[in-house]
């Protein structure tokens, strides 16, 4: 969780650059990317965050029942869409051939929103669906109750 906050912090504060501060969108790095320019620049660094998010997730996919695991996987799918879009950045900044006849590397959805947004929007529609997984974990139905196995079921369910 430290690492998706971290994340979303540093998107935030990106955003926050560009549209409070009226930065141009290459000098609007977030945090980390003032001190370490090559950060964000980096698709390996983005390919890199896009993995572990998707690994985290299949990872802790087995703790969720019932509707929680229903909401867990939506943001699992989701994030292993970004995780393709991320791949195909990687591989253009890696061969030096971008896709769509574009100057510089471009994912599938960049041809609909820019990439600060497009980024925003991932970030929303993965960690969303995180959080409802999680408030509905802790406060499962009955029947979810009593398939949890994990060390966070309600008190009443581990008697």
């Amino acid at each position: 969780m430290v690492v998706v906050i971290g994340h979303w912090a540093e998107h935030l504060a990106q955003a926050y650059q560009i549209w409070a501060l009226g930065w141009p969108v290459p000098k609007a790095r977030g945090v980390l990317g003032l001190a370490y320019p090559w950060l964000v620049t980096s698709e390996w660094l983005h390919y890199g965050y896009a993995l572990v998010m998707l690994i985290g997730l299949w990872m802790l996919r087995p703790g969720f029942t019932g509707r929680s695991r229903s909401w867990w996987t939506a943001a699992l799918v989701i994030q292993f869409w970004h995780h393709i879009e991320h791949l195909l950045l990687l591989l253009q900044a890696q061969t030096g051939h971008f896709l769509f006849g574009r100057p510089v590397p471009t994912s599938i959805l960049q041809l609909v929103l820019p990439r600060v947004e497009l980024h925003l929007f991932y970030n929303t529609v993965v960690f969303l669906p995180m959080v409802v997984a999680m408030y509905l974990h802790l406060r499962p139905s009955p029947a979810e109750e009593r398939l949890m196995a994990c060390s966070c079921r309600p008190a009443a369910a581990q008697a």
